[in-house]
């Protein structure tokens, strides 16, 4: 990538430090935005050899349940209109997306935002909105529920998720970049209580570089500090605002993440003065007899969302499984892994 004095500067520094440590580093993206910033600007590639970037669980298409795709699918074809973001679409079910339940004839809607989804309730009034995503979005769902719309919801926090990997010795994470969209609501406190260094970074490149400067120094004074490098927009404090709002509607609960199993405390459920509007209790009758989740075997989503491996990897990366024809959800959404990967391989987009 084209690189001026100061990255020079900045490049130059990364390398010192990492020759200074003197072995192997291992640090994880949270937000699958900054995993594409890092593929499209070729970042991995003039790092030193002893630094690994791996990309972690911060897509929400590739976390959702599968069970959770399932009933918004059987919804569909029992005739309730389903409304959800893009990327949801092709997400694999046990017996098909919601593309294919689409295709069939299913009404299912592609939205931008829940506001464009209660404009859609005005039309089908039994219209159920399939919530995802992590703190960024959830107060928008809430404001929505309010406003009453019903929801599947598989909204699921962050920090939960980053203490799990820590927890896991297979994982051998140093440190992490954290998401500065959810860092924008939640502020920096929820980090304190992980395990790791932290450092919380924008979203150019050159933040990027910076924030990883600012982790290796803290991996070398062996420290396990929360930094924040994206101070224009995140504060200690975040957004009470959006966070008081998301209180007011949901309640925390545990949680299942594809690929990873459940996680306590790191979902979110309707409070029950907001019951009426959850959609799986509403339609529990129509849900029965959900059939058990298959995944394929062969697919190494777990390994990818854990940042156990990368995507190329997986044995059906590019191979069998493409955007086209997405056997995991890694392979899915904007911000997931394997798609990213697939997207920029070979490329320098810098250049």
């Amino acid at each position: 990538m084209p690189v001026d004095e100061n990255l020079k500067n900045l490049i130059s520094e990364i390398n010192k430090t990492a020759e200074d440590i003197n072995r192997s580093i291992k640090i994880m993206e949270v937000c699958g935005t900054h995993t594409q910033t890092i593929a499209k600007y070729g970042i991995k590639s003039i790092l030193p050899k002893n630094i690994e970037l791996v990309s972690g669980p911060g897509c929400p298409v590739c976390v959702t349940p599968q069970k959770t795709i399932d009933s918004a699918v059987r919804l569909a074809i029992k005739g309730i209109p389903i409304a959800t973001y893009g990327d949801m679409l092709k997400v694999p079910g046990t017996e098909m997306s919601l593309e294919t339940a689409k295709e069939n004839g299913a009404n299912i809607f592609i939205v931008e935002s829940t506001i464009d989804a209660l404009k859609l309730k005005a039309q089908y009034p039994n219209l159920v909105f399939l919530a995802i995503g992590f703190e960024t979005t959830t107060p928008m769902t809430a404001w929505a529920v309010k406003n009453g719309l019903d929801i599947i919801c598989a909204h699921k926090t962050i920090p939960e998720a980053m203490n799990l990997i820590v927890s896991n010795k297979d994982n051998q994470i140093d440190g992490f970049l954290n998401p500065g969209h959810v860092s924008s609501i939640i502020g920096t406190k929820p980090y304190k209580n992980i395990n790791a260094s932290q450092v919380i970074a924008g979203f150019e490149p050159k933040d990027i570089l910076k924030s990883l400067l600012m982790l290796l120094r803290q991996i070398k004074a062996d420290k396990k500090d929360v930094e924040n490098n994206y101070t224009t927009i995140v504060d200690d404090d975040g957004n009470n605002k959006a966070r008081e709002l998301t209180s007011s509607v949901f309640d925390q609960c545990d949680s299942n993440w594809r690929g990873i199993g459940t996680i306590k405390d790191s979902g979110l459920k309707l409070k029950k003065e907001y019951q009426t509007h959850d959609a799986i209790d509403k339609y529990k009758k129509l849900l029965k007899n959900i059939p058990e989740p298959k995944e394929n075997t062969k697919c190494k989503c777990t390994n990818v969302i854990m940042g156990m491996i990368e995507p190329e990897q997986c044995p059906l990366f590019s191979k069998i499984c493409t955007p086209d024809n997405p056997i995991g959800p890694c392979m899915v959404g904007s911000e997931s892994g394997c798609k990213i990967a697939y997207k920029y391989r070979g490329e320098d987009y810098a250049k």
